[in-house]
């Protein structure tokens, strides 16, 4: 496992996002298997846990704090966000002795004195704006809760308003072969020159880059790989990049050629591709079994992709993934 600067630390350059340990939202996921996604996980080198207080309302965090107990606490950067927590839900979320709570509830879930990341998790721009929510922030780093903060954000628009304040630490982005965004327009660049952490979610687009899915493919009734297509709960782009299902299978079956002799599989290319980018800090896929979190972390061994890949997957971002894009970009 290589690892990567962020934010005046070192993080595993494949991390493991939490979000499906919450089991609420990528089918069910037994407890078991959640603590065996952690462990397979850390065996493999990952250092970086990136959770929320909303997944499983409370579920996710309460497992990564059974981990930790579990491994010790000192090997891992665990990073957590805030602002979609049900209760009380929004507007009140952003005031901020509800921050401050929130951040309290994490820090009991997770069984730790101090957050070595907490992000505002997908705020309206109109919150992003309000200097307000930041100061909280501030006032939490400096009373020791947070070691540092940032922002996961659904938009290049809603990024740059964060990159606003110097002490942002870090932005949590949709990046990936089907989203390209970031890249094209510039916030990739402009976020390793301010030393701007960047993280990495959705890598593989929901699963669709795996090249698994076929049009007989179901999803449980309540993931959001089900109930969110057309962003009937939330953001669209974080379902299948925001295309639509059958649309996405039909530009997978194009791409698939391009996978070079010796990758492992679609995945591990939709991956290192993410990986590819220098500004990258760390990429953050999900995982439901033990087989999954040990072919992430893979990722890291393999030689990066030529040049002459990268150039294919941008000219076919721009001519065929990006006029069927959904959602902010």
């Amino acid at each position: 496992m290589q690892h990567r600067e962020f934010a005046g630390a070192r993080v595993s350059e494949v991390g493991l996002g939490c979000w499906q340990l919450g089991g609420d939202a990528w089918g069910d996921v037994t407890e078991a298997d959640a603590l065996d996604v952690l462990r397979a996980s850390a065996d493999a080198g990952v250092t970086f846990l990136d959770t929320a207080d909303v997944y499983g309302a409370g579920r996710s965090e309460e497992l990564v704090g059974r981990f930790l107990k579990e491994r010790g606490r000192e090997r891992f950067f665990v990073a957590s966000k805030f602002g979609r927590f049900p209760r009380p839900g929004w507007p009140g979320n952003f005031e901020p002795a509800t921050i401050r709570q929130h951040t309290e509830n994490s820090l009991q879930r997770l069984g730790i004195e101090r957050l070595d990341l907490t992000q505002l998790h997908c705020l309206p721009m109109e919150q992003l704006r309000r200097a307000e929510v930041w100061d909280t922030l501030r006032a939490l780093k400096q009373e020791g809760k947070i070691a540092r903060f940032g922002a996961s954000v659904e938009s290049v628009a809603e990024a740059e308003e964060c990159l606003k304040h110097a002490d942002c630490a870090s932005l949590q982005i949709i990046f990936n072969i089907f989203r390209q965004t970031p890249a094209t327009s510039g916030l990739l660049d402009r976020c390793q020159k301010a030393g701007v952490a960047i993280i990495v979610r959705l890598p593989l687009a929901s699963g669709l880059l795996a090249g698994k899915y076929t049009p007989a493919t179901t999803f449980a009734p309540d993931d959001h790989r089900t109930v969110n297509r057309n962003g009937e709960k939330f953001n669209v782009g974080e379902t299948f990049a925001g295309l639509g299902f059958e649309k996405g299978l039909e530009l997978v079956q194009k791409i698939a050629h391009l996978q070079p002799p010796g990758y492992p599989s679609r995945a591990a290319l939709a991956l290192r591709w993410c990986l590819d980018h220098p500004a990258v800090s760390t990429i953050i896929p999900g995982a439901r079994n033990r087989a999954q979190a040990e072919a992430n972390a893979a990722a890291s061994a393999l030689d990066p992709l030529p040049a002459l890949i990268h150039e294919h997957f941008r000219e076919f971002f721009e001519t065929e993934v990006k006029p069927a894009m959904r959602g902010p970009d």
